[in-house]
């Protein structure tokens, strides 16, 4: 049976402030989805590896990635790395959400397959912005691989 989802969107990010501001910020907008939150790249992995069992009370397959690159246990870069190297997770769009500007990081992030790099907002007011553009572009521009 074809079940209907919302869209799931997967945040990765270790800083409750940041979490729960993205959460607000998004509630701001005309996002009608499902957000999940987990605090590390290795809570990530084990979402990802749990959500591909043929299990029927395996999590939903997430629409849409946000992933902090500084977290700890497993960073957002090691989390892409491992995304992007196993064939029933690399399609899905990955969203590098940071702190960091540094070329590094963008280059390497890119390098790895992430479907866009975006520095975290200063202000409440754009991050609501923030989270609408993704939300208009990956969730209502884009076609995206079921």
């Amino acid at each position: 049976m074809n079940q209907i989802h919302k869209p799931l969107l997967l945040i990765a990010d270790d800083d409750d402030d940041d979490r729960v501001l993205i959460e607000q910020a998004l509630k701001q907008t005309a996002f009608n989805g499902q957000i999940r939150f987990v605090e590390d790249g290795e809570q990530l992995i084990q979402y990802l590896k749990d959500c591909q069992s043929d299990s029927p009370d395996a999590p939903q397959r997430p629409t849409l990635l946000l992933v902090d690159l500084n977290m700890p246990v497993v960073n957002g870069i090691e989390a892409l790395t491992y995304i992007k190297s196993v064939p029933g997770l690399r399609q899905l769009p990955v969203v590098m959400l940071t702190t960091s500007s540094a070329e590094t990081d963008i280059s390497t992030c890119y390098n790895l397959g992430a479907s866009s790099f975006v520095i975290k907002p200063i202000t409440f007011t754009k991050l609501v912005e923030l989270m609408d553009s993704l939300r208009t572009y990956w969730l209502g521009t884009v076609q995206l691989p079921r």
